[in-house]
């Protein structure tokens, strides 16, 4: 790419934040909650909330606990915070990282550098782990920087984890196994009572990623809605990952790792002393650790409170439930799988999603595509509980102009389905 070359006089400060303020006219508009991904947020009073406590930490480094024992204190309450919410105990222990990325790395790492303290695997072999295809790419990145080899097994019709494919596919080489609670996908939740005990069984860890639900799912269980356990009560699960910059609405790039106990998490750690400028030792993938994500997100969680977090559970799965009942009702649509919370997939029975995807997008909307099979993909905040009613009828034209441009039929139904659809017992 040609190079750049600094401006020869500073620029007047005013004009630097026009500048950037004109360059994100084409971004897409999360405020009027037109986009379904990338962006959380629960309100402009708790968005400047945000900034401010940023802006309170903006040059301190979490890298350093004596140079700001006031940040390692904010990072401590916010993973005992988290560990409480994910039914930890006084054993359980983690660290905040930058994303669920870096937190399922982390995981990665502490179960392969346990296996090689344990000897195994066996001599020349690669350490492996075993999660479904629907499990978050960073699994495989992790896979990729640490030398483990991913196994990966299909999911059930209903898209959850086949628990008997995964423990089927364990062996002696076998360091960990993967759930998700719930999938980013199609937003199902993995059978985790089933699996994670029967691999504690043959001595393999399971690591759940609640990066999306893990601010949501408590809430919802709270709330009365049945949940299937995912977290830490359940047995065999020996670490959990939760983003905090998700839906517990604290500013990027934040999340939480917990592991079981103490013994697992020092398996993350990095420290040297093998160069010239004295002991080095970080918790996790980064040198420098911005103080002011630690702070946002430590005052997120004051900020909301419980009742904040059930309110906004509240709020989202019932958006969620009108979306799923109104794509239902459009002919040729249909939700994919069963989504426990605010995260959810649809496709097209007639093959022309995308068709559908790129005629909403005309309308102004930016959608996520995905595959296997290809569907559209919704995020559920706060800021789509105004719009669904105008999305859906976006979504109606959309279809019905992909349909005629296809040539397809809309189904009329029969008398014998009139009559059943009206008939009172």
């Amino acid at each position: 790419m040609p190079t750049l070359p600094l401006p020869a006089r500073g620029l007047d400060h005013e004009r630097v934040l026009g500048d950037l303020t004109a360059r994100k006219k084409d971004d897409w508009k999360w405020r009027r909650g037109r986009s379904f991904s990338l962006v959380y947020h629960a309100s402009d009073e708790h968005t400047a909330l945000l900034e401010r406590a940023y802006a309170t930490y903006f040059h301190e480094n979490a890298l350093s606990p004596r140079a700001f024992p006031s940040l390692a204190r904010l990072e401590a309450e916010v993973v005992a915070m988290v560990a409480h919410l994910l039914n930890g105990d006084d054993a359980t222990a983690g660290a905040m990282t930058s994303g669920g990325t870096e937190s399922i790395l982390l995981a990665v790492k502490a179960y392969r550098d346990r296996a090689r303290a344990a000897g195994a695997p066996p001599s020349g072999a690669l350490p492996e782990m075993v999660l479904p295809r629907t499990a978050h790419p960073a699994f495989l990145k992790a896979a990729h920087y640490l030398d483990v080899r991913p196994v990966v097994v299909d999911v059930g019709a209903d898209f959850r984890a086949d628990a008997r494919a995964v423990l089927a596919a364990c062996n002696e080489r076998t360091i960990l196994v993967v759930c998700s609670a719930p999938s980013f996908p199609q937003g199902v939740i993995d059978p985790v009572a089933e699996i994670a005990p029967a691999a504690a069984a043959r001595g393999i860890g399971c690591h759940v990623d609640a990066c999306i639900g893990g601010f949501v799912l408590p809430f919802l269980e709270r709330e009365g809605v049945a949940v299937p356990r995912f977290d830490l009560r359940v047995e065999g699960v020996t670490s959990i990952s939760a983003d905090l910059h998700k839906y517990a609405f604290g500013a990027k790039g934040a999340s939480v790792v917990l592991y079981r106990n103490a013994r697992l998490r020092r398996f993350k750690l990095f420290a040297t002393d093998a160069w010239s400028g004295g002991a080095y030792g970080s918790p996790g993938v980064t040198g420098t650790r911005p103080g002011g994500a630690v702070a946002a997100a430590w005052a997120a969680l004051h900020a909301l409170g419980e009742d904040g977090y059930r309110a906004i559970a509240r709020e989202v799965v019932a958006a969620t439930e009108r979306l799923k009942s109104g794509i239902a009702a459009i002919d040729g649509l249909h939700v994919v799988g069963e989504p426990a919370m605010s995260v959810l997939s649809f496709a097209s029975r007639r093959g022309d999603i995308f068709r559908i995807a790129d005629r909403l997008e005309a309308r102004g909307w930016t959608l996520d595509r995905l595959q296997r099979p290809d569907s559209i993909h919704l995020v559920v905040t706060p800021a789509h509980a105004p719009i669904v009613d105008e999305f859906l009828a976006d979504l109606r034209a959309a279809s019905e102009r992909a349909a005629r441009e296809l040539g397809w039929e809309p189904h009329r139904p029969t008398i014998l389905e009139e009559l059943s659809a009206t008939t009172v017992v």
